[in-house]
C-alpha cells in the first residue's frame, strides 16, 4: 500500500469526527455489541473528558487527535495531546524534564499519546482491522513530523501494548518498561477458591481484613448500568475531591465528567459504595472492559479499618469472578497490593526525543532501567502470597 496515499489530519476536537468512525478503529471488537477491550480510547470516554473540560488548554492537556485517512476513510487514529507539564501520566519523566531544562533546553511543550489520567494498558495506535502496519506507521510518522515541524522536544506514547512497544522500537522509538499490580483469574468460581490458592498465613490475613472491613457499621453495594443514579455521583464526587486534593493538589477530573459518565457510560463502570447511618461514606470507581476490570479512583469521608482494601481490591475480585473477567488492573504503584493477590506486571511506553545527544542519554538510561524493572518484578513475584504449588501451576 502506498504510504503517500494516506492523509494525516490533526484535529482539535472529537466533534470533528464521527463516533462510529473513531470507534471502528478504537474498539472494533465491540461491533458485536459487547464491551471494548478497555473503554479508555473509545469515543465516549475521550469525548466525556473533552466535553466536561477535564482536558483542554486550562488543564495542560490540549487535544491534537491524529487521524489517518485513505481514500476518504479513517483507517487509524491516536488520542494525542500537547502537554505543558507531566501531570496525570503515571509514567514519570520529571527527571528528564529537569535534566533537559538544566542543560538550557525547553522540555515543554511535548506531545503525549495516551488516555489522560489513566494508567491502564491499551492500544494507543488505533487502527481499523485490515490496515495494521500501514496505519501504525502513518501515526508514528505523523506524530514525529508534527513534533519536528513545531520544534517540540519529544513524543511519548504511554501504557501502550507490548505488541505496540515492539513495533515502535522497530520504527526507531525508545522503549521503556515499568510495572504495576494486576490480579489474575485462572478461572476461580468463588472468592474462597482464590483464597485456597494463597499460603495459609496470607489466607488468614485476607479473611481477617475482610471481616474488619465489613464490620464498619454499614453496608456495601456495587452499582452498574441503570442502577447508577445521580445521587451516587454526588457522593463519589466528594470522595474523589478528597483523594485528589491529597494526592495531586487538585482533582484531574471535573464534576461534569461524572455527569457525562452517567449519561453515556453507565454500562462501562462499576461503582462500589459504602453506606453508614443513612449516608455514603466511601467509594471506589472501576471501569469494565471485555476481559478486565480497571480500578481507577477511591475516596472516603470516614476512615474505617481495611475498608479501602475491601472496596478497591476485594470487591473488584468478587466482580471479576462473578463476570468471568480475566484480571483486575489496580492502577499505578502500591506494593501493598502484592499481599492481597495482585502480582507485578510489566507495562510499556514509547518515546521519541528530538535532541540527538539527549536522546542517546535517555536510551542508555532506559536500557539499565529495563533490567532493573525485570529484576524487581522477579523478586516481588517471589514474595507474592500464593502457595508455591499454585505459582508453578500458573507458570
Amino acid at each position: 500500500m502506498d504510504q503517500a496515499q494516506i492523509e494525516i489530519n490533526v484535529l482539535t476536537s472529537l466533534s470533528q469526527i464521527a463516533a462510529e468512525d473513531w470507534d471502528a478503529c478504537a474498539c472494533p471488537e465491540a461491533s458485536d455489541g459487547g464491551a471494548p477491550l478497555d473503554p479508555f480510547t473509545t469515543y465516549r470516554f475521550l469525548r466525556a473528558l473533552e466535553t466536561s473540560g477535564s482536558v483542554g488548554a486550562r488543564s495542560g492537556w490540549e487535544p491534537r487527535y491524529l487521524a489517518a485517512y485513505l481514500d476518504g476513510m479513517l483507517i487509524a487514529a491516536a488520542p494525542m495531546y500537547i502537554k505543558h507539564h507531566s501531570q496525570g501520566e503515571y509514567i514519570f519523566d520529571h527527571n528528564w524534564a529537569h535534566a533537559y531544562e538544566n542543560a538550557g533546553g525547553h522540555y515543554y511543550p511535548k506531545l503525549q499519546i495516551a488516555a489522560p489520567f489513566t494508567p491502564a494498558t491499551g492500544r494507543r495506535f488505533l487502527v481499523r482491522p485490515g490496515y495494521s502496519g500501514v496505519g501504525e506507521s502513518a501515526l508514528v510518522q505523523g506524530a514525529v513530523q508534527l513534533a519536528s515541524d513545531n520544534e517540540v522536544s519529544s513524543v511519548h506514547i504511554t501504557f501502550c501494548t507490548e505488541d505496540e512497544a515492539a513495533k515502535g522500537e522497530q520504527m526507531g522509538l525508545m522503549h521503556r518498561t515499568s510495572q504495576q499490580f494486576h490480579w489474575l483469574n485462572p478461572g476461580y468460581d468463588s472468592f474462597d477458591a482464590f483464597l485456597a490458592s494463597l499460603s495459609s498465613r496470607k489466607r488468614k490475613n485476607l479473611r481477617k481484613e475482610r471481616q474488619q472491613a465489613n464490620a464498619f457499621g454499614g453496608t456495601i453495594q456495587m452499582f452498574t448500568g441503570d442502577d447508577l443514579q445521580p445521587e451516587h455521583w454526588d457522593a463519589f464526587w466528594q470522595f474523589y475531591q478528597d483523594t485528589g486534593a491529597r494526592k495531586w493538589g487538585s482533582p484531574y477530573l471535573s464534576r461534569a465528567f461524572f455527569d457525562e459518565v452517567q449519561a453515556h457510560m453507565r454500562d462501562d463502570v462499576m461503582l462500589a459504595l459504602a453506606e453508614r447511618d443513612g449516608r455514603w461514606v466511601a467509594g471506589a470507581l472501576n471501569f469494565i472492559g471485555r476481559e478486565a476490570l480497571f480500578g481507577r479512583y477511591w475516596g472516603c469521608v470516614e476512615h474505617h479499618p481495611c475498608l479501602h482494601f475491601e472496596l478497591c481490591y476485594y470487591r473488584a475480585i468478587d466482580f471479576a469472578i462473578e463476570h468471568g473477567l480475566q484480571r483486575v488492573e489496580a492502577g499505578a504503584q502500591g506494593e501493598h497490593k502484592l499481599a492481597r493477590g495482585y502480582l507485578p506486571t510489566q507495562t510499556h511506553s514509547l518515546h521519541w526525543i528530538a535532541d540527538p545527544g539527549f536522546a542517546d542519554a535517555v536510551r542508555k538510561y532506559l536500557a539499565a532501567e529495563r533490567e532493573a524493572v525485570a529484576e524487581e518484578i522477579e523478586i516481588l513475584t517471589e514474595y507474592g502470597p500464593f502457595r508455591k504449588a499454585h505459582v508453578e501451576e500458573q507458570e
